[in-house]
């Protein structure tokens, strides 16, 4: 793996899987995902991992039109690395998965690398009364739910981004996703350094435990060497648990509201940067140092700010 004395600490916004019937602190107008990126980076985030939403009813949009009415605005406010999904919301088409990164050319787009049952039907469940309509459909069609990362999607993927300048989180939600970087990166279609996304808790994907987090890491450390960044999340409340024990170990770290609405148990986050802020003083406490937006830019490798298209 490739080392670094500091950690880069990623903050995923809003996302595609929480509604807004889950958490009134879940941004998702433009200018709520606009101001939370913001205060996430004043907090310490080096990359933001940022999703759209339809401002009539939240529900995930990937609309480059949704994108321009809070990325510039970012951009403006902070220095932190824009890191664009490709996994848009559930159920989408790849073409409409593509359009915002395709349209933005950000430093880092999200690349999910395989395809897997993705099933957070439970959560409609613990849910009497929504306030939209489209939310409780949208959690139960996940039962019978596959999320499509075939290997032509994700070529196109690779391909079309990479000729914009964009590198890529790449997402791993199962050891066999690893596997598949491996080949891609075999071919030459991805260049190193590989930034590696952990992906731990999700039905469908690897539970989030220690034993599984370790794995992967050993698993990346045999296909790549020194040519890979290893971060982690943990869904839910294996949240900071999980981004503790891979920065102990040497990695890097996302929270988010996207990943967890928590902040402690029971306790719903009413920020990202309350989260951003919570897992800093964990690595402070720890004597772990946090990395800057260019220093974690120098890390990836990544073509700088000034050549985006937002």
């Amino acid at each position: 793996m490739r080392t670094s004395k500091k950690v880069i600490v990623s903050c995923a916004i809003t996302g595609s899987i929480h509604t807004p019937t889950m958490s009134p602190h879940l941004p998702v107008t433009p200018e709520r995902i606009g101001a939370e990126a913001i205060a996430a980076a004043e907090a310490g985030a080096a990359i933001l991992h940022l999703h759209a939403r339809k401002p009539e009813d939240g529900s995930p949009s990937q609309d480059p039109e949704h994108y321009k009415m809070f990325l510039p605005q970012v951009k403006q406010a902070c220095n932190a690395v824009v890191n664009i999904t490709t996994g848009g919301g559930l159920g989408m088409t790849l073409d409409q998965r593509l359009a915002a990164a395709m349209w933005a050319k950000p430093e880092i787009a999200s690349m999910n690398m395989g395809s897997l049952n993705f099933n957070i039907s439970g959560a409609a469940g613990k849910i009497s009364e929504f306030r939209q309509p489209w939310e409780k459909p949208y959690l139960e069609m996940t039962k019978d739910f596959i999320l499509s990362n075939t290997f032509a999607q994700i070529e196109r993927g690779m391909t079309e981004l990479s000729a914009n300048g964009s590198k890529f989180e790449f997402e791993c939600y199962e050891i066999g996703h690893l596997y598949n970087l491996a080949h891609f990166a075999d071919r030459g279609l991805i260049q190193a350094p590989f930034f590696i996304q952990g992906v731990f808790g999700i039905l469908g994907g690897l539970p989030a435990e220690t034993a599984h987090l370790m794995h992967m890491r050993d698993t990346a450390e045999r296909l790549f060497g020194d040519d890979y960044l290893f971060s982690c999340l943990g869904a839910g409340r294996h949240q900071m648990p999980f981004a503790t024990m891979n920065a102990i170990n040497g990695g890097h770290v996302r929270v988010g509201l996207e990943d967890s609405i928590y902040i402690a148990k029971g306790e719903l986050a009413k920020s990202n940067a309350d989260q951003v802020r919570k897992i800093i003083g964990i690595l402070n406490e720890l004597s772990i140092e946090v990395a800057t937006p260019d220093e974690a830019r120098a890390l990836l490798g990544l073509k700088g700010a000034d050549n985006v298209a937002f």
